[in-house]
């Protein structure tokens, strides 16, 4: 198996990866908290997650990815002070906290979908693992580890010694101290400053819909303890890879190894993944401020979320990546100039020797959303890299440095100049596109599919001898432009990109335009 190296934030550099198991990995992945939208930068750290998952199947890891759904007890601080978020989104809406949930869950689905983001293995929301909560938090309490305090259980920082900041947080020792700092609303009921809730009672929001009986007294979780707990109960007492965003950690992630090594009384995760933030003109992009950014505005605007993958895999995770929509129209361009230099070798290939080595070589197609269900067994062998006795030796090379791109901290940057590479190489136009298919098991950026469609639409046209459409074909495309209309009209966004992607499997590209739907049929 090929050597991967990855950058942990727990020790502050980029390190050499050995899962406990050989050959097996057990990743968490924080989740949303579906109380709104997911903005384009929380899914620029779930496509970056994906990227690992992938590149880490197809270098022959057995990857087993579970991720929560936060329902209850997150609070708008992240701390223990604010807002319950989910309340406030109900309030927001005038609804229920689980259909508030149900919705939001429903939404961030269908963004990762369209993003070809593989669904995690195990997806749980926090409602569903109380029991699971109150276990843990009682095995503390009985540890010394916890205490209670004005009805409410809290974890005792002061009695991990100086593990607290295993990730090395520039906090002082005075801030442990309750009342010291005044930039927090201060809680009186802990001992010390950074001590955290693991389950509140009626101490904190009497409007709280969601509320369990526990051997405290009825209440709910805090939201510390449910990643811990959910791990736990899906991936064991030793997990390999944790990741987040940057934003997780401090003071989540930090808390969670806190409560975790306490209550198991060993180490518990190995690497740590973050991803830096996605910016805009003002800065990190927060749906605090105001400032939501979704893939269906993308959509309305005229992108496709293919584009906004292409712009976050053109960067490194580790570097902060500014959005403007220049920059997206940029990436757009170079995505259907790259589509298109495919589609180009897919019409010089033998069809014949090209269907047989894609046949070979494993092509997953992922423009119906086919590998968002994937099982885990199923998963295992779409994303394992191809044989290399599949291809000539300037192909087998070409394969290695895509290989040495991804495993050197997942460069998906360096991944796509190879796929460059591989256009202006010398080997044959089957060895090309059959490459990029298998590099794009782990980029899911659908380029061979669409250049398939591209060299379909042109060839279409070459058969017509003016290439120009008769009036009947124009009729066609104006309705259905008028349909599409219709639709984003009725904010079906998925029957829009049904149109849409209909007509441009017939070589009619549209683009929307401050005066309207224009197209543009392809020669």
């Amino acid at each position: 198996m090929d050597e991967f190296k990855m950058y942990n934030t727990l020790s502050h550099s980029v390190e050499v990866f050995k899962p406990n198991e050989e050959g097996k990995v057990k990743m968490y992945t924080c989740g949303p908290t579906v109380y709104h939208f997911v903005h384009i930068g929380n899914l620029r750290t779930y496509i970056m997650e994906d990227i690992l998952e992938k590149s880490l199947r197809y270098i022959g890891y057995d990857v087993k990815r579970v991720m929560n759904i936060t329902d209850v007890g997150h609070l708008t601080s992240d701390a223990d002070e604010g807002e319950d978020k989910m309340v406030k989104g109900a309030q927001r809406e005038h609804t229920t906290v689980m259909q508030i949930a149900k919705h939001y869950t429903d939404c961030f689905m269908d963004d990762i979908k369209s993003l070809n983001i593989k669904k995690p293995d195990v997806i749980e929301p926090a409602t569903n693992c109380i029991p699971e909560f109150k276990n843990v938090i009682s095995g503390l309490l009985k540890k010394g580890k916890a205490y209670t305090a004005g009805g409410n259980v809290y974890f005792d920082t002061s009695k991990i010694d100086n593990k607290y900041y295993v990730f090395g947080n520039d906090m002082k020792s005075e801030d442990l101290q309750v009342g010291v700092r005044d930039d927090v609303t201060e809680d009186t009921n802990k001992h010390n400053k950074a001590d955290f809730v693991l389950w509140f009672t009626k101490s904190k929001f009497e409007d709280q819909q969601l509320k369990w009986d526990s051997p405290w007294g009825v209440g709910y979780p805090g939201w510390h303890i449910e990643c811990s707990c959910i791990s736990m109960k899906h991936l064991g007492e030793q997990l390999d890879i944790h990741c987040g965003g940057v934003d997780n950690i401090f003071p989540h992630h930090t808390n969670e190894v806190a409560q975790s090594e306490a209550y198991l009384g060993h180490k518990w995760c190995n690497y740590w993944f973050h991803v830096v933030h996605l910016n805009d003109a003002e800065g990190k992009m927060s749906k605090s401020k105001g400032n939501i950014l979704t893939v269906s505005v993308l959509k309305e605007k005229g992108f496709d979320p293919m584009d906004y993958r292409f712009f976050c895999l053109s960067s490194h995770y580790k570097k902060p990546l500014l959005f403007k929509y220049d920059l997206l129209e940029n990436s757009k361009n170079a995505y259907e100039k790259l589509v298109l230099k495919i589609a180009q070798n897919i019409k010089a290939a033998d069809e014949n020797k090209l269907n047989e080595l894609l046949k070979a070589v494993g092509e997953i197609d992922f423009t119906d959303g086919a590998t968002f269900d994937y099982t885990v067994e199923q998963g295992k062998s779409a994303y394992t890299q191809a044989e290399d006795s599949l291809f000539s030796e300037q192909a087998v090379e070409l394969k290695k440095a895509y290989k040495a791109a991804i495993c050197n901290d997942i460069n998906t940057s360096d991944g796509i100049t190879v796929i460059y590479d591989v256009l202006k190489s010398s080997i044959t136009p089957e060895e090309k596109v059959a490459l990029i298919a298998d590099f794009d098991k782990v980029l899911s950026l659908n380029l061979v599919e669409n250049a398939k469609k591209k060299a379909a639409a042109e060839k279409l046209h070459d058969d017509n001898e003016d290439g120009v459409a008769d009036n009947e074909f124009t009729a066609y495309i104006k309705s259905k432009i008028a349909e599409r209309k219709e639709a984003k009209k009725a904010k079906d966004f998925a029957k829009a990109d049904a149109i849409r992607n209909e007509l441009l499997e017939k070589g009619v590209e549209l683009k929307d335009t401050r005066e309207g739907t224009v197209y543009t049929i392809k020669a």
